[in-house]
């Protein structure tokens, strides 16, 4: 028969090790991030605000053209607050964001626009405006006309960076359009048109002009539209809903689905749309209507189609 043998003694058990408690709180702190008592907590988020600038983080391929205006803020210890929400759409919520730089007053409002996850976005005529587009990857190209969740994918993370592109080159040409500050990722951000305590503009939708003021914006509209054409370009979704108005002068908007009018087999068709559409809302406040026609035409010779 097996033998329990004898219980173990303190003297078999060897040295107890003491731990203090100061100590293995320091040990588990370090080890999980927590500040020990009596000690100020050190993080690193902004003194107020919602974030850093992210300025930095964007490469000068995603930054608007040189030279910056002088408002943008540029600083890399500035710090972005988002103060509300400006306009939601089917495709993007615009914000208003504020960039300043912490014990200054160096400060700049900004329209922040991000696009959503391509599953709750809703790009409704995509095919008609791709027609002329085409991605540098033919992996990509295949996935689109496909049709595959790579390709729906692909379509929706390529708005964000057409409207920048956009922004960019039609500001560069002259298009009066918000100055295309950064792009990271799907948030766009621009200009902010609107006044400094941050009211937006009104849209030309929600105007009531004078004879003599519906007439300078038909003319700051077909100078616009004129710039546009003289370089391959058609708005695409133009109306008085994406034309904004501060202090009379006219600004166009919503610009993602840009159309190249002579790449695209229906750009005459987008062209003559845009002017349509626009040309409406005037023509209803007493503009006459052989100007709509005649912009046309002369829209058309500008980008060669015609």
């Amino acid at each position: 028969m097996r033998s329990r043998g004898r219980s173990r003694t303190r003297e078999d058990r060897g040295p107890v090790t003491k731990h203090h408690v100061d100590d293995t709180f320091a040990r588990y702190a370090a080890e999980y991030g927590l500040t020990p008592p009596g000690e100020e907590t050190v993080t690193d988020d902004p003194p107020y605000g919602d974030r850093w600038t992210t300025w930095d983080d964007s490469t000068a391929g995603e930054r608007g053209p040189r030279p910056y205006p002088d408002w943008v803020v540029t600083d890399l210890g500035a710090v972005d607050t988002e103060l509300g929400i400006l306009k939601t759409g089917k495709e993007s919520d615009v914000f208003l964001l504020e960039r300043s730089v912490p014990g200054t007053e160096r400060a700049t409002l900004m329209a922040a626009k991000r696009y959503r996850d391509p599953k709750h976005r809703m790009f409704h005529r995509d095919v008609g405006y791709r027609e002329g587009r085409r991605d540098k990857e033919s992996r990509v190209n295949r996935a689109i006309a496909k049709g595959s969740a790579f390709g729906r994918e692909a379509i929706a993370g390529q708005w964000a960076r057409a409207e920048f592109d956009a922004l960019t080159s039609l500001w560069s040409a002259g298009v009066t359009v918000p100055y295309p500050v950064q792009i990271l990722g799907t948030e766009l951000l621009m200009e902010f048109i609107g006044d400094g305590d941050g009211g937006a503009a009104p849209r030309l939708a929600q105007l009531r002009p004078t004879p003599d003021e519906r007439d300078d914006l038909w003319d700051q509209l077909a100078h616009n539209l004129t710039l546009l054409a003289l370089a391959g370009y058609a708005h695409g979704d133009l109306s008085a809903y994406n034309l904004l108005v501060h202090d009379g002068r006219l600004v166009v908007i919503d610009v993602p689905q840009i159309v190249d009018v002579v790449g695209n087999p229906h750009g005459r068709e987008f062209l003559d749309r845009d002017v349509r559409n626009v040309g409406g809302w005037f023509t209803a406040r007493g503009l006459d209507p052989r100007r709509v026609g005649d912009l046309s035409e002369a829209l058309a010779k500008d980008a060669r189609l015609a």
